[in-house]
């Protein structure tokens, strides 16, 4: 399906985005080490989990923009040197407040990750593939989160949880110095058509950046967004302190359970994208963001369903498939957000729009962990959360009916 040419593109970004999530959910699966170290309380470790987006939201938008500006190569290259050495730094951390200011400057550095991969495929592979692409390459991203718990929780349990971010930090660092040896901005083949394209575009209107900020696409696209990470990073930080708190699990245990949300995700992840293109080509007559939509849509409705439902069960068995299921389905959509994005933004604007709206969605990290604490304090339960985040995805999910449409770029829409 693609020229061995693109391949190591392709398996590059997915081990970026395996790193990636190893790196970030590192810290929920050592909170339970970490809150007893350092004498946390259940509030104050969902502000260090939400902590990390504050630096992780700005930087999806300035980390699309830098893509743009001055390619994705460059700006994925510096950015995963920042984040792992960042993920290092969490063994030097002796406090609350310490913590906070780590976690900031990991999440900037982590921050330009999707945007630099939506360029990367905008800018090596054709639309009809993009979004299988997209899925194919980010799908790294669960795995990383189900090989977290083992590694992390072993390394723990053997020698220190601080151990386990010295050993993640190198392994970032290692990719760094292949990316940069071994992938290229832009296929050779595509220089010329490139020198025609922006010859061709520099003849005809170009189309400004707040125009597609103001769209309501855009922006609903990126509430949807907002929900799939409101429930992500609910399972992400407080999913395995639930089971060890909520359900008596041990440290060693939860570890090995937490894979299996991770896998199905996995799965989900990569499988949604080739859905989505699928859909695509079956009803191409419909427009094209039909396919998106119903595969969003969907999804996202079901997810909020199990993830729900996983608050009122009683038993562990129950909680873990409802929540394994719900993150199956969500991943399902994965792709989705950034496939329309390319779908209606010209190739000028795709690293910026899709930051913007990857900065909108991911202020879901900023409150949804530290919400999430705190009703947990004060409800002496998780139910009400599991709640509210299915709650939260049913209301996108619909919205995106509504709203989602095709972009009419007309010059006088614009100004």
């Amino acid at each position: 399906m693609f020229s061995k040419d693109k391949l190591p593109v392709i398996i590059m970004l997915f081990l970026a985005g395996v790193i990636n999530y190893l790196d970030r959910s590192a810290l929920s699966i050592a909170a339970p080490f970490i809150q007893d170290d350092l004498t946390l309380t259940a509030t104050q470790m969902g502000i260090i989990f939400s902590s990390f987006s504050v630096g992780y939201a700005i930087f999806n938008f300035l980390g699309g923009v830098a893509s743009d500006k001055y390619g994705a190569k460059l700006t994925l290259f510096v950015a995963m040197i920042v984040w792992s050495l960042f993920s290092g730094a969490v063994a030097l951390a002796v406090g609350f407040v310490s913590l906070i200011v780590i976690r900031i400057l990991f999440g900037m550095g982590e921050g330009p990750l999707s945007a630099t991969i939506n360029k990367m495929v905008n800018n090596w592979f054709p639309a009809d593939q993009r979004a299988s692409v997209i899925g194919l390459t980010n799908s790294g991203t669960p795995l990383g989160g189900a090989i977290s718990g083992p590694i992390v929780g072993f390394i723990a349990i053997a020698y220190s949880w601080k151990v386990s971010f010295l050993l993640i930090m190198v392994i970032g660092l290692v990719w760094a110095a292949f990316w940069w040896k071994s992938v290229k901005e832009r296929p050779a083949n595509s220089q010329k058509e490139s020198t025609k394209a922006q010859t061709k575009s520099e003849t005809t209107e170009k189309i400004p950046l707040t125009f597609y900020l103001k769209q309501k696409t855009v922006l609903f696209t990126a509430f949807a967004f907002f929900a799939y990470n409101y429930i992500l990073f609910f399972f992400l930080t407080w999913f395995p302190s639930y089971l060890v708190k909520a359900h008596g699990v041990s440290v060693k245990d939860m570890s090995i359970i937490t894979v299996i949300p991770w896998v199905l995700g996995f799965i989900g992840l990569a499988a949604g994208g080739f859905v989505s293109d699928y859909v695509r080509k079956k009803f191409v007559n419909k427009g094209m963001l039909f396919s998106r939509k119903v595969v969003l849509v969907t999804c996202l409705f079901i997810s909020a369903v199990c993830i729900g439902f996983a608050g009122l069960v009683t038993t562990t068995a129950g909680a873990v498939t409802l929540v394994a299921l719900s993150v199956f389905f969500l991943y399902l959509t994965g792709a989705i957000y950034w496939a329309i994005v390319q779908d209606v933004v010209d190739q000028n604007n795709v690293g910026s729009v899709g930051g913007f709206m990857h900065f909108l969605a991911n202020t879901a990290g900023i409150i949804g962990p530290t919400l999430t604490g705190y009703l947990v304090d004060t409800s002496g339960s998780f139910t009400s959360a599991f709640l509210l985040a299915g709650g939260l995805a049913v209301v996108a999910s619909l919205t995106v009916i509504r709203f989602v449409q095709p972009i009419v770029k007309k010059v006088q829409q614009m100004y």
